[in-house]
């Protein structure tokens, strides 16, 4: 059975997205994922599962995650594969900037339109970048970075894609526990 890596996007928000590690667990055994592994409370999932189809494995969790939480919780699915590529891809990237204070990815639910990750590569400057690779965007912010500006390029709204992120040590740690 093939194994998926699913992200969360939107949860432990604030009151009202509370989506406890146990219960996402059980909703993802509910929607028939065997061998569940979460990585802290942020909505890292890793399952094995007889659907054959990321569209199919996306919609089936996100059906049982709006049963167990009560609200909408989009999922955006890798296979192991896929991840371990965004990955080396975010190591490359990192290892080239010296001057990187973060270096945040953000996961597409949906490869891109061509001409919206022109555009939004276009915004690129010498201190900050967005490098779109596949379906994951790269955000490499460097000197002057604000702490809590996490979206300077406002990403998912310029790709017009679902998307969530993750830090460069998460995404590089999931790829080296769960995708080897």
């Amino acid at each position: 059975m093939p194994t998926y890596v699913a992200f969360l996007r939107a949860i432990n928000l604030g009151p009202n997205r509370r989506f406890a590690k146990a219960d996402i667990v059980a909703a993802t055994e509910a929607a028939g994922g065997t061998d569940v592994l979460t990585h802290i409370n942020t909505g890292n999932v890793r399952l094995t599962t007889s659907l054959r189809s990321r569209a199919k494995v996306e919609a089936t969790l996100e059906r049982a995650y709006r049963e167990q939480a009560g609200f909408e919780v989009p999922t955006i699915v890798y296979t192991p594969d896929e991840l371990r590529v965004v990955a080396q891809d975010a190591r490359e990237l990192t290892a080239a900037r010296a001057d990187l204070e973060r270096h945040y990815v953000y996961l597409l639910k949906e490869e891109p339109d061509p001409a919206r990750v022109a555009e939004l590569e276009a915004r690129s400057d010498e201190v900050n970048a967005a490098v779109v690779r596949h379906r994951a965007v790269h955000l490499l912010l460097g000197p002057g970075y604000q702490a809590g500006g996490v979206d300077p390029f406002k990403c998912e709204k310029a790709l017009q894609v679902v998307a969530t992120n993750r830090n460069f040590n998460v995404v590089t740690t999931l790829a080296d526990k769960w995708c080897s």
